[in-house]
């Protein structure tokens, strides 16, 4: 029975920080230099990542929710997930995150980061070790 409590407490207190507002990018990350885009396109088996929020959101909170797509019956490995704000020097978003990161995706309640253009990359792999990564810019006006 404690061993039932504890479990639903660690749950509980696992969907509140998700739940909370994640600040996800601050203002001093957004005034840093920007990153040289360099481009790599191959064909892959690797997950598919789709962003599902939308490219532009208001400055309050906002939804963020990024959804991968495996191939051919494999599943997203949630702990080789790496998010990525394409600046220079890059800044490892991963942590602030982790709370919103399944299997399925990303999914945070309420994020917020200052007005401007963001680039941001996600690097996924799946159960056959096949890896891949999508840079998307979110618009935050």
């Amino acid at each position: 029975m404690i061993r039932m409590i504890l479990v639903a407490a660690l749950l509980t207190g696992a969907s509140a920080a998700v739940a909370q507002t994640v600040q996800l990018i601050t203002e001093d990350e957004a005034r840093l230099p920007a990153a040289s885009r360099s481009s790599t396109r191959a064909i892959t088996r690797g997950p598919g990542v789709k962003l599902v929020t939308p490219g532009l959101v208001g400055n309050t909170a906002f939804a963020f929710k990024v959804a991968f797509e495996p191939h051919g019956g494999s599943k997203v490995d949630p702990a080789s997930v790496q998010v990525v704000y394409l600046k220079s020097p890059p800044v490892d978003l991963t942590s602030r995150i982790k709370a919103g990161i399944s299997a399925e995706g990303i999914e945070l309640a309420s994020a917020r980061a200052p007005a401007g253009e963001h680039p941001i990359r996600i690097f996924v792999r799946d159960s056959e070790g096949r890896q891949n990564s999508a840079t998307f810019t979110l618009v935050v006006r």
